[in-house]
């Protein structure tokens, strides 16, 4: 079995290597190109680039791979170079291009996807973090045939794990990470063997997994704790919620749910001390902040926090 790779962040590189570990023979990468990252700005290669020319894989980064799209003379290197790359399946995972029907059919065997949801529960871009904002109690990993659908061709393999009140979005990555790897290796021995039974996605329960936007880290603490507590677990590591307090920007890392009584104004700060922490009032309920940032500076415990920055009882945040 030879296998074409295309995907790019450490969620892709997690699959690539349980394939390379697992004897697969990898003919060649795609992945995106480098960006600018970090304060200097300096170009970044992606995890799966890394992995790749550590381990000795070609690889190719594209801007595009549609021959009608920004990039035709590109997107027509790259179909030559697939033609002429012996290998019987591509496996994509969070590669962050779209692969036209075009290349969809070059592979014998097809493309297949590792999906971060239990299809068709959350098609589309931010599964893990819109599965951790719902308040979904369970998640998984999805193997698809892919299609020119968005995330929804027929399913191959499938497996759920449980969300923890405690889990990030971060926490949730690895977890499912490492799934996918297991199941990718598994699906392409199946493949091999001729056991795959294809399932066509049910009609109902589907919903889309928008991309997730930096406007949408403002919490508004009108709305209840639960609610605010799921987001900030959704949106660490990225991009973080926050609030505003006078005139200063404060990233919250983390919150839980905190009892309180009597009717208070949502956002105002019920208490601030290293004993209590800090405590705010939400539109049903109450939250305790247990890790904040100020701009500039590192994530620190509510107990560190405190020590060198003031907040005060009785204030708010908006």
């Amino acid at each position: 079995m030879r296998v074409i790779f295309a995907g790019t962040p450490e969620f892709a590189a997690s699959a690539l290597q349980a394939i390379h570990a697992a004897g697969v023979e990898v003919p060649l990468v795609l992945t995106q190109p480098d960006r600018p990252a970090g304060r200097g700005m300096q170009l970044h290669a992606s995890a799966v680039k890394q992995f790749a020319l550590q381990h000795g894989i070609p690889v190719a980064q594209p801007q595009s791979l549609r021959l009608d799209g920004k990039y035709p003379d590109v997107a027509k290197e790259v179909h030559d170079l697939l033609k002429r790359t012996p290998h019987d399946v591509m496996v994509v995972a969070a590669y962050g291009l779209i692969l036209p029907l075009s290349v969809l059919n070059i592979p014998r065997l097809g493309c297949l996807n590792i999906h971060g949801s239990l299809l068709p529960r959350w098609r589309g871009a931010a599964p893990i973090h819109r599965a951790i904002e719902a308040g979904d109690t369970e998640t998984g990993i999805t193997i698809m045939q892919m299609e020119e659908g968005l995330d929804t061709g027929p399913m191959l393999l499938k497996q759920s794990i449980a969300i923890k009140d405690t889990d990030t979005t971060g926490i949730l990555h690895d977890k499912l990470a490492a799934m996918g790897g297991e199941m990718i290796v598994a699906t392409l021995q199946q493949l091999c063997n001729g056991k795959l039974s294809p399932v066509v996605q049910p009609g109902a329960g589907i919903n889309y997994a928008s991309k997730i936007r930096k406007e949408e880290a403002a919490l508004d603490f009108s709305l209840p704790a639960e609610i605010l507590a799921r987001k900030i677990r959704a949106f660490n590591p990225f991009p973080g919620t926050h609030a505003q307090y006078a005139e200063t920007t404060i990233k919250i890392w983390g919150a839980k749910l905190f009892e309180t009584t009597g009717n208070h104004k949502p956002g105002q700060i019920l208490s601030a001390n290293t004993e209590q922490g800090v405590i705010v009032a939400c539109g049903q309920g109450s939250l305790s902040l247990t890790e904040l940032q100020k701009p500039g500076g590192k994530r620190l415990s509510v107990a560190d926090f405190l020590q060198g920055h003031a907040l005060n009882e009785g204030n708010f945040f908006s």
